[in-house]
């Protein structure tokens, strides 16, 4: 084999050798060099002597140098120390250069990148992205070195498993987060007062949202009260004018106006749930409706006990007629409605409602509504308007068949069942609405069941006294079913 004599390089084969590159490629002869040289002195203790020549007990595997070659570390100048680590892969920061050929076949390395050694996420790859790096017929975007395309903002990057670090998916951030930069490895939740928009790399400010009089809702609900409350007001009206009527006197003129009072004011308390919560009607709106509802309740509880009481006191020798008369329509009025009373004290009391602004029942909006301090309050004090109108039902139902001169048990008996039918029906839709409909929900069960008491019993009658005066006579009311 000739020897080459370093003169006779040509220059630009002498720039390889002493360039950068050609130091790479010294260092890694060098290694190479070590590692067959442990390899041949390890391969060398498994050899016998068979007479006066030297017998190998198996044949050399060159892949077994490997192991050697593995366990030689090159030392640099890097952080690590090492270019390779015990598993044979790169443990230091490298950089990725260019090899450029001159015109004078000199070899020209310029640095285009680097890769950076991360504990916790590998290698990070940078490459540089300036025109003059790469060729000039390249006109398009730089290789890729990645088999996913970067995951753009609202996307978070989820590892493939099995796969390698450079490969992942792009998952659109969840509801309420955003992510605003390319390749998030997790997305930032928005604040209680923003929510995420709809391509999840913006937050933006939530909408505030009440039941007001501006809106369709609010209007209608609140039209509907209004109305109600002048049909009740002209009921209230027509009895006052024909009070000496046999219509009006036959079923007990007092609770009578004390019914429509009550169904007046729960007609006007609804409006106090409409509008913007604020302290006050937090505070007195709930109470104001279980109170005024228990006073209209016990009124229609004691003019039916008054009819059972009345019919009774017909019989000869019976004495229930010393039960008859206002006391005990009264005192039944002030029973009922002061349990209702202390009900409501207490709940102000120990846990009084306040105004609250909701931030999660809706995307998008903060709900303000009014917190009604003790949930279990407000249930003992619509549970106990509902135990006195199934009281007040029971014993209509019982009286219904009674004679015609005091039929009005039919008239209460089917005002209580649609009134019961609402709250019956209310329950489950409060719990399950959200927003500001649950104060819609509430306002049309007040609605709907003081029309139906209103409707029920006292449009018959007011039929009677303004189209049918001729039936308005003691004769016509005292005739009895059946004659």
């Amino acid at each position: 084999m000739e020897k080459e004599e370093l003169e006779t390089l040509p220059d630009y084969v002498l720039g390889n050798i002493f360039s950068g590159h050609g130091h790479s490629i010294y260092k890694i002869l060098y290694a190479v060099a070590h590692a067959l040289h442990a390899f041949y002195l390890s391969t060398a203790k498994s050899t016998v002597m068979v007479g006066r020549e030297k017998w190998r007990h198996e044949r050399t595997q060159t892949w077994k140098m490997y192991h050697f070659l593995k366990n030689f570390w090159l030392h640099n100048t890097s952080m690590d120390g090492v270019y390779l680590d015990e598993n044979g892969e790169l443990a230091a920061d490298v950089d990725i250069m260019k090899v450029m050929r001159l015109n004078n076949k000199v070899l020209y390395m310029r640095i285009i990148g680097n890769m950076t050694k991360r504990a916790s996420q590998g290698f990070q790859f940078y490459i540089d992205n300036d025109d003059r790096v790469w060729p000039r017929n390249i006109h398009k975007t730089v290789p890729r070195s990645r088999c996913s395309e970067s995951c753009l903002p609202g996307y978070t990057k989820a590892i493939q498993e099995g796969s390698p670090v450079c490969c992942h998916d792009c998952r659109l951030c969840a509801e309420g987060t955003i992510s605003t930069q390319e390749d998030a490895d997790h997305c930032a939740r928005c604040p209680d007062v923003q929510y995420a928009n709809i391509n999840r790399d913006r937050c933006v400010p939530k909408v505030i949202t009440f039941l007001s009089f501006e809106e369709n809702l609010g209007l209608i609900l609140a039209s509907s009260a209004l109305t109600l409350s002048l049909t009740t007001a002209l009921v209230f009206g027509i009895f006052v004018k024909y009070r000496e009527t046999p219509v009006v006197r036959a079923n007990n003129r007092d609770l009578t106006y004390i019914l429509l009072v009550s169904l007046l004011l729960s007609f006007l308390s609804s409006l106090l749930f409409i509008g913007q919560p604020n302290k006050v009607t937090c505070l007195l709106r709930q109470a104001l409706f279980s109170t005024i509802f228990s006073v209209a309740v016990s009124s229609v509880l004691a003019k039916t006990i008054t009819v059972v009481v009345a019919f009774m006191a017909t019989k000869p020798g019976n004495r229930w007629w010393k039960w008859l008369g206002k006391s005990l329509a009264n005192s039944i009025i002030v029973a009922c409605s002061s349990l209702q009373l202390v009900i409501c004290v207490v709940w102000l009391g120990t846990s009084p409602p306040f105004p609250e602004s909701d931030t999660h029942s809706q995307p998008g909006h903060i709900v303000l509504q009014c917190n009604e301090g003790s949930a279990a309050m407000f249930y003992v004090a619509l549970g106990y308007m509902g135990f006195l109108a199934a009281i007040c039902f029971t014993v209509a139902f019982l009286a219904r068949r009674l004679p015609g001169a005091f039929n009005e048990a039919k008239l209460i008996t089917f005002s209580l069942l649609v009134f019961c039918s609402v709250w019956v029906s209310f329950v489950p839709t409060y719990l399950s609405t959200k927003g500001k409909y649950v104060v819609a929900v509430q306002i049309f069960s007040m609605l709907a069941s003081s029309c139906g008491l209103l409707g029920c019993i006292f449009l018959p009658k007011c039929y009677i006294i303004v189209l049918r005066p001729h039936l308005n006579v003691k004769e016509h009311i005292m005739i009895k079913d059946g004659n």
